[in-house]
């Protein structure tokens, strides 16, 4: 069977036509090199278009149709087929990009889609492509093939000062009293003041905007301090800031079989949920097809009921 001959000569890459500029093929970062028994780990069939894939160059076309046409094995179907398992392996994603075209040839305005199948010899994780996608810089490091990688995140400390180190909130609390002796506040006030603080910064004002705030207008005697920068810092609390307008993602994942879009860490392997679960009948077009089939066999019928009868 042509599953079986994995190692029947691969075509000459110049043979395979190139994509439309600024579509096909793209290379991830960080592979390994590429040696003799890359895809040992993949079945025949995949093992042989994967060694395809690999040797074509930069914006070749990664359609089902073209690479069928051009090695003499497999079939346009067993191609896609092939595609599919190559992308749940970690080899390959399907991806859309937005990008602006203003300042093209000086007159081109808005935006458009281009399309890029993104390859990577060496197999990748679902945690890796999101990262990668959503263009974070890929993990230091690679993998033999065949073991799936492991993406490392680096932990984030939730505030950017060191440990140990007062909160802007708080530092701007304690020093009231530096600027002005009637609002002087123990270290046990400013923590319990704190949160109310933190709300000012979190709506975007300034620690000297706070300062400010506070020491506007003071009484001539302030008998409780707390009681006072709480009582303020509740009444002149500023309002929340507008929330902008969500932009639309610049990247979006193509499921690798039916084409579908989707944010990246929502297409795992690369395929939707209905192309992951094997159901054909939730892909897009199924409807109208399923209805043009329907509306086929209802003028074949109505084609035999006028025919005359043969007596």
């Amino acid at each position: 069977m042509a599953y079986e001959n994995s190692s029947a000569a691969l075509p000459a890459p110049a043979a395979h036509p190139m994509a439309k500029p600024g579509y096909g093929k793209r290379s991830a970062p960080d592979q390994l090199p590429s040696r003799a028994g890359d895809f040992e780990h993949l079945p025949a069939r995949e093992a042989y278009i994967a060694r395809l894939l690999d040797r074509l160059p930069e914006n070749a076309a990664m359609d089902a149709k073209t690479i069928a046409k051009f090695q003499p094995l497999y079939g346009q179907q067993a191609v896609r087929s092939t595609l599919n398992e190559l992308s749940k392996a970690g080899h390959l994603r399907r991806v859309r990009r937005r990008v602006d075209l203003g300042g093209e040839g000086g007159t081109a305005t808005g935006t458009r889609w281009v399309f890029h199948t993104y390859w990577s010899r060496t197999a990748r994780d679902d945690d890796w492509w999101v990262r990668f996608l959503d263009g974070d810089t890929a993990p230091q490091g690679t993998s033999e093939p065949g073991v799936t990688p492991t993406a490392t995140l680096q932990p984030k400390l939730s505030h950017p000062q060191a440990v140990g180190r007062p909160s802007a909130a708080h530092a701007a609390l304690a020093g009231l009293g530096l600027r002005d002796p009637r609002l002087a506040l123990s270290s046990g006030d400013c923590s319990q003041l704190e949160q109310l603080a933190e709300d000012w910064l979190a709506r975007g004002t300034t620690p000297e905007y706070l300062t400010q705030a506070l020491l506007a207008d003071l009484p001539e005697q302030v008998y409780s301090p707390r009681a006072f920068v709480r009582r303020r810092l509740i009444d002149k609390m500023p309002p929340e800031r507008p929330t902008p307008p969500s932009r639309a993602p610049r990247i979006l994942m193509e499921c690798t079989d039916c084409g579908v879009p989707g944010r990246p860490e929502a297409l795992l392997g690369g395929l939707c949920r209905a192309c992951r679960g094997g159901d054909r009948s939730a892909r897009p077009g199924s409807t109208r097809m399923r209805h043009a089939t329907v509306r086929a066999r209802v003028a074949q019928v109505r084609d035999s009921i006028r025919m005359p009868q043969r007596m």
